[in-house]
């Protein structure tokens, strides 16, 4: 018994400085992966702002222009506005529901008309005439392209 105690008693320090050696070793290597995960986002976060800073580089005259194109349009735009907003006020109160007539259609000699959309057309879950939508395709069945 005596042995065993003294052996015992001889090794604990030892024990105790390897339990201490595998204690930083697990605590040190979630802190190497953050590092590394912190450093691979602040790589994505690089890569990401230098694709941005790409973007804006490359849009940057197109967007210039489109701002040019726009300030020449403004008097026109205002211009139809103006002539154009008294007649489409009045159009839009008389219209309940845009829903029941179809896109307006420009005739040979300009005039503009909307259709109304027959009842069959209403009836019609998407609006698209000869579509039936017990006709789709079964669950699982293929289709072609």
């Amino acid at each position: 018994m005596t042995l065993c105690a003294g052996w015992a008693t001889a090794y604990i320090p030892v024990m105790k400085k390897i339990a201490t050696a595998a204690l930083i070793v697990t605590l040190a290597a979630p802190l190497s992966a953050q590092e590394a995960e912190d450093e691979g986002f602040d790589l994505m976060k690089e890569g990401a702002r230098q694709m941005f800073r790409g973007l804006m580089d490359d849009l940057g005259p197109a967007l210039d222009d489109l701002q040019g194109l726009a300030e020449e349009m403004r008097p026109r735009v205002r211009d139809f506005a103006q002539e154009m907003g008294p007649a489409l006020r009045d159009l839009m109160s008389e219209v309940e529901d845009w829903s029941v007539y179809h896109p307006p259609e420009m005739l040979p000699n300009g005039d503009i008309i909307l259709r109304h959309k027959t009842p069959e057309e209403l009836a019609e879950p998407d609006g698209d005439p000869g579509t039936d939508p017990g006709t789709g395709p079964e669950p699982g069945e293929q289709i072609d392209i």
